[in-house]
């Protein structure tokens, strides 16, 4: 017999944009099975009484790379900061990176994650169906998986940059349509990334037909989130920002696709202007038919590897042609034009890691590091490149402002996201910690949407955007994961501690993983479930 829960006096966020009730919620099994303003007590319920707590649909995080991590053996360490943010659902695999969706006999399976993943703990199959079906019941949380365009293309062709053959190309597109014939939410494309970076818009159309065909959602880590980038050769004239967006104008265009623009950021302060004019251009593109959407991290920084602002060709040239003055004078020439007309510098890089041996530079931006070292801030940044083998991993910003936040925290079309994943080693990205409380916060403060509508964002919204079915919503039938919260403590917290705030109870599918400070870790090994679309 399914066990019943009956969740007493909380007032109610039913993951609707409708006005909070106070009244009580019973569980049965994984299950909602009644939502009501008094429930009647059972001699088989367990009774636990929410009064003073707000209960919402568990929190789904609309962009993630968490199924990198579903597989992993040690997988608590990588969950825990999640589920004390409230957060019970992923939808992962985005920037064209996933981690399934390829050919099981692929020989390019070492470079599918663009050198950001990693399979670790052994290689699973490639195929959606296979990887959703080992992680069921097998992980924390409930997950589902986007088909990445980088990953599929690896597997077809490895890191070519040539145009794709007509067998490399159809062979990529079967993978991406298999992919969603197996239940994924959507493709996901990563224009930054290698081998995605090398796609023309001839084939990322064929890529957009696919999610027109199966209508689903095509996310997109576009080409450049800056006023200038190393994606385009012409550091003055149309900010690059904006000419990556105009290039996702073209390929959907004449379409009905859900286009949904990931992570609206714009790095550096030069970028900041453009904000408006990515919004005219949303508007616009829904004008024409384009269901375009779009989500946030509530950060004003994020995660980069370290040679983000790094031109490709010194980074293929040997030790030794490196070393050539006039190399190193255009180097000189292009990173510090590129630092102006970004609004950001080595004041703004800090190292999050370089590898093992180099914990002293953690935590410290590249010109505090130059300052140490007596040597000039490009040297510096220089040295710690060729010591992480190019490899290394910075925090850095700004990303965007808490201005824009604001103003996008209030947008419709804005959906709440974490982009973040915890590492093995080095400084963390701060939004693993408490990126949904502070949207919650925002709220209550007046800074952000109304309670209701900020919810709503995070979960009914995003399980509609992405068709997670029977998810985001506090309804009979709908399954229990739910999270309860303390909107005083939301109010009185300090955020950017390290730590979640807020979040005081979390069931996934009916189960309770967490109750105050104390996780439930033997109930955490088979909580989660896979999500087909």
């Amino acid at each position: 017999m399914n066990k019943k829960t009956l969740l007493k006096n909380a007032k109610i966020y039913n993951g609707t944009t409708d006005a909070a009730f106070v009244g009580d919620v019973l569980i049965e099994g994984n299950h909602i099975a009644e939502v009501a303003p008094s429930i009647a007590a059972c001699d088989e319920c367990e009774v636990t009484d929410l009064q003073g707590l707000s209960l919402a649909p568990g929190f789904i995080d609309a962009h993630s790379h968490n199924d990198w991590f579903a597989l992993r053996k040690d997988t608590d360490k990588f969950f825990v900061p999640f589920i004390r943010q409230g957060i019970t659902t992923f939808v992962a695999g985005n920037c064209g990176l996933s981690a399934t969706g390829f050919s099981d006999d692929t020989p390019h399976k070492d470079i599918i994650g663009g050198g950001l993943f990693f399979f670790k703990d052994g290689a699973p199959k490639g195929q959606v169906k296979d990887f959703l079906e080992a992680a069921d019941k097998n992980m924390p949380f409930n997950l589902a998986v986007l088909a990445g365009h980088c990953t599929a293309r690896a597997s077809a062709s490895g890191s070519t940059s040539n145009k794709l053959s007509p067998e490399e190309e159809k062979e990529m597109l079967e993978s991406l349509e298999l992919a969603l014939q197996q239940g994924a939410a959507g493709i996901s494309l990563g224009l930054m990334y290698d081998p995605g970076l090398y796609a023309d818009t001839d084939e990322l159309k064929k890529v957009a037909k696919l999610c027109e065909k199966y209508d689903r959602p095509l996310t997109v880590h576009p080409r450049a989130n800056s006023a200038v980038s190393m994606s385009y050769p012409e550091l003055l004239g149309r900010s690059h920002l904006l000419r990556a967006v105009d290039e996702l104008k073209e390929v959907v265009r004449g379409t009905k696709t859900k286009l949904h623009y990931s992570h609206a950021i714009f790095v550096g302060r030069r970028s900041f202007k453009d904000k408006d004019e990515f919004l005219r251009i949303v508007y616009g593109l829904r004008s024409d038919g384009v269901d375009m959407m779009f989500d946030i991290y509530n950060e004003t920084l994020g995660v980069s590897v370290i040679t983000v602002i790094l031109p490709a060709w010194y980074q293929a040239m040997s030790l030794e042609e490196r070393k050539k003055p006039l190399v190193r004078a255009k180097l000189s020439v292009l990173v510090y034009a590129s630092s102006l007309l970004l609004g950001f510098g080595f004041k703004d890089i800090e190292i999050a890691y370089i590898g093992e041996g180099y914990e002293k530079y953690e935590g410290k931006s590249v010109h505090q590091i130059a300052k140490e070292e007596g040597m000039s801030d490009l040297d510096a940044y220089l040295m710690l490149c060729e010591k992480s083998d190019f490899k290394g991993r910075v925090n850095m910003g700004p990303y965007t402002t808490p201005e824009i936040i604001s103003d996008f925290e209030k947008n419709p079309l804005c959906l709440y996201m974490t982009d973040a994943w915890v590492e093995d080693y080095g400084v963390q990205n701060p939004a693993i910690y408490d990126c949904f409380p502070k949207f919650l916060r925002d709220s209550l403060l007046g800074t952000g949407d109304t309670m209701e509508n900020t919810i709503n964002r995070m979960t009914g919204a995003t399980a509609e955007r992405f068709a997670l079915k029977e998810r985001g919503y506090i309804r009979p039938g709908y399954f229990a994961d739910l999270t309860a919260f303390s909107e005083d403590e939301l109010k009185k917290a300090t955020p950017d501690q390290k730590k979640s705030f807020g979040i005081r109870k979390v069931w996934i599918n009916g189960t309770p993983v967490l109750d105050g400070e104390e996780l439930d870790f033997e109930a955490l090994k088979t909580s989660g479930r896979s999500i087909t679309v």
